[in-house]
């Protein structure tokens, strides 16, 4: 099924290092976050369309220790700058994701702090997992109760007591409805009760149909918890694991492996858009658990064209190192500015970007069933295909030049290397040369199918002072702006204002889609474009323009 989530790139933010926050709350009300809204001219480079921000409410420390669900981290902002700052991303058309960290609390979360003071007196005993005054906690409570993974700083909440069950939703909804946000990623989903999530699923829904719940899983059998009833997705930790470790050891058959098992046709997993990543706020960094820097490209390569939502820990673009342990220097969760980012692999970056622009372009990319088409040791070919089109996805993590061969469908037509621009015959079987670390995305067309890298999304604004409303972020569609009803030859303006000359309208021989062949003028280029779309409108700087316009 068609969602908004088949179709983003997200970016992973941790906001309490990502802002060089102190480390312990200091109670001084600060507005770091706001320098999330100077980034966005960098995320649209990258082509993302939706942030997925760790924990963002009030805590002690860390962020997974809650002190109030109800009220942002004073070290962060408040919640009105934060309203400020999803209007801001929504009005550049990028969707928000928060942590709902909904398994444990912190012991200055104000029910624990009752509890404390009031004993067995307390209303919020039972707020708490396996509560009880038989003893004494190893923090010195004149009571015992359960920490998750045996960290005492983290009480565990009672899910099945209804009174808590009712806050949290509670706090859910004025997320949803004060903040605007699109989707939760559930800290810690293995641990928390399966009923709860029944629960938060229903409540979402009904608010927003499209809400979207990601639950952090690690080992197991996804399904258990992405499902009809409870979440849309979880973690993918089965191929993050194996497109790392398939470079170090230089062997694809681990990574083909996992994707034949959870995306071919009849593939456990084929239903679900799972969440792909390299790496997050709790692993080491991609660019540290390479053994070859060189497989960079190749491994986000795999990321984004494999089945799943695509995400960026954010300066991994940039690829940055970091390991989980005391003894690294490079922190895993730092503090990162614009322009300087301590040895920011540029390169990275663009190519990043560019896989963005490809995957935002390539519908295969975004709803494609899965198959493996060539795996040797060192060499990865599979494709994606939905309706009329076909990618293959090619790889070489070998230093030295190679070769792929497989069976391409429609057979007698063209491949593009949309990462190059180069083309190549189909002639059935066929036989793609490969330079040393190198990857291709080909797409099966008419040979003329190009991406404009060059062209840039325009960024929006809106006055930090005054919340907009909704009529100023919603595109009002004017009554003057038509689609086109012909194409007929001659001269067409795109709205980025390109040039071409239409040549004629024509047919694909084999899926009867209705083509418009044109002469790029600036490029020079002869191009096929889809007749729906060459005559639809889009939106531009707040305006229903055409496409393409007749000059």
């Amino acid at each position: 099924m068609k969602s908004w989530i088949n179709q983003s790139m997200i970016y992973h933010i941790y906001p309490l290092g990502f802002c060089g926050c102190p480390e312990y709350n200091d109670g001084v009300q600060s507005y770091r976050l706001d320098k999330v809204i100077d980034w966005i001219p960098h995320l649209k480079e990258l082509n993302i369309n939706a942030v997925y921000f760790g924990p963002v409410f009030e805590s002690t420390k860390h962020g997974y220790d809650t002190k109030d669900y109800y009220k942002i981290d004073v070290r962060l902002g408040d919640n009105q700058s934060f309203k400020k700052i999803c209007d801001v991303l929504h009005a550049n058309g990028i969707k928000v994701i928060l942590d709902g960290v909904f398994n444990h609390v912190g012991r200055d979360f104000w029910a624990f702090k009752d509890v404390q003071q009031n004993k067995q007196g307390s209303i919020y005993c039972g707020w708490f997992h396996n509560l009880n005054f038989g003893g004494h906690s190893p923090m010195g409570d004149p009571f015992w109760y359960e920490g998750w993974g045996g960290y005492y700083d983290l009480v565990k909440l009672n899910l099945q007591n209804p009174y808590v069950v009712e806050h949290l939703l509670g706090a859910v909804g004025l997320w949803i409805d004060e903040f605007g946000i699109d989707g939760l990623r559930l800290d810690a989903a293995d641990c928390v009760d399966m009923n709860f999530f029944r629960q938060l699923k229903d409540f979402c829904h009904k608010k927003r149909p499209d809400f979207w719940l990601m639950g952090e899983i690690i080992h197991g059998d996804y399904t258990r918890w992405a499902n009809g009833d409870m979440l849309d997705s979880v973690t993918n930790y089965e191929c993050y694991k194996g497109i790392y470790s398939s470079h170090n050891d230089h062997n694809y058959f681990e990574i083909a492996h996992s994707l034949q098992r959870q995306f071919s046709q009849g593939g456990i997993y084929s239903n679900l858009c799972l969440y792909s990543f390299l790496d997050n706020h709790d692993v080491d960094r991609i660019a540290s658990h390479l053994k070859d820097k060189n497989h960079l490209k190749n491994a986000y390569t795999i990321m984004y064209g494999m089945p799943g939502v695509p995400s960026i820990y954010y300066g991994s673009e940039w690829g940055i190192e970091a390991r989980r342990t005391k003894n690294d220097d490079k922190p895993l969760r730092p503090e990162l500015n614009l322009g300087k980012i301590p040895n920011a692999n540029e390169k990275l970056n663009q190519y990043i970007g560019k896989l963005g622009k490809i995957r935002k372009s390539l519908e295969a990319l975004q709803f494609g069933d899965f198959k493996n088409e060539c795996i040797r040791n060192e060499q990865l070919v599979f494709s994606r295909s939905y309706n009329s089109q076909t990618v293959y996805v090619a790889l070489n993590l070998s230093a030295n030049n190679s070769e792929v061969g497989f069976q391409a469908k429609g057979g007698f037509s063209k491949l593009t290397d949309v990462l190059t621009g180069k083309i190549f015959d189909n002639t059935g079987y066929v036989h793609i040369p490969m330079e040393g670390y190198s990857a291709r995305i080909l797409v099966m067309n008419n040979g003329e199918f190009f991406i404009d890298f060059d062209e840039k999304d325009e960024i929006v604004t809106v006055d930090k002072k005054e919340t907009p409303t909704v009529d100023e972020k919603e595109k009002v569609v004017e009554e003057s702006v038509r689609p086109l009803t012909e194409v007929k030859k001659g001269m067409y303006r795109h709205y980025t204002g390109k040039e071409c000359e239409v040549l004629c309208v024509c047919q694909h021989s084999e899926s009867n889609e209705k083509l418009v062949i044109y002469l790029d003028k600036e490029s020079g280029k002869y191009c096929a474009y889809p007749y729906e779309k060459f005559v639809a409108l889009t939106e531009k700087n707040g305006k229903t323009v055409r496409i393409f316009d007749k000059e």
